[in-house]
């Protein structure tokens, strides 16, 4: 666990430990919950399909393509809920494929019509 203070920044570093150079690490989605056992009941999106949801999330440069850094401020989610559990979907891709994933960025679902 990491212990801050609320409002204060949460960097966070994922690094890929492979021995093959040519793959690429990307941030697809990071949810926060109140919970450690339920991330779909109560949750607050930070990114969700590569789509940044909170205001102070940020990136940073990052030296290596299997290394992705970002940072978010912290926060809680009701006074009788300190905590703040935090799970993060990472999508690993090969470099220079530009239609996986990782290149295709904030995803969208589009919406349905209504059926008469």
């Amino acid at each position: 666990p990491y212990y801050i203070g609320i409002n204060q920044n949460l960097f966070v570093e994922a690094y890929l430990h492979s021995s093959d150079s040519n793959l690429v690490l990307f941030v697809d989605t990071c949810v926060a919950s109140p919970t450690p056992h339920n991330f779909t009941t109560v949750t607050y999106d930070i990114i969700r399909n590569g789509c940044v949801r909170d205001s102070t999330y940020a990136t940073y440069y990052s030296p290596y393509r299997h290394m992705v850094r970002f940072k978010f401020n912290a926060f809680q989610f009701i006074c009788s809920n300190p905590s703040v559990y935090l799970q993060c979907e990472l999508v690993v891709c090969r470099a220079y494929d530009y239609s996986s994933r990782c290149y295709q960025g904030c995803i969208t679902r589009s919406k349905r019509e209504a059926s008469s």
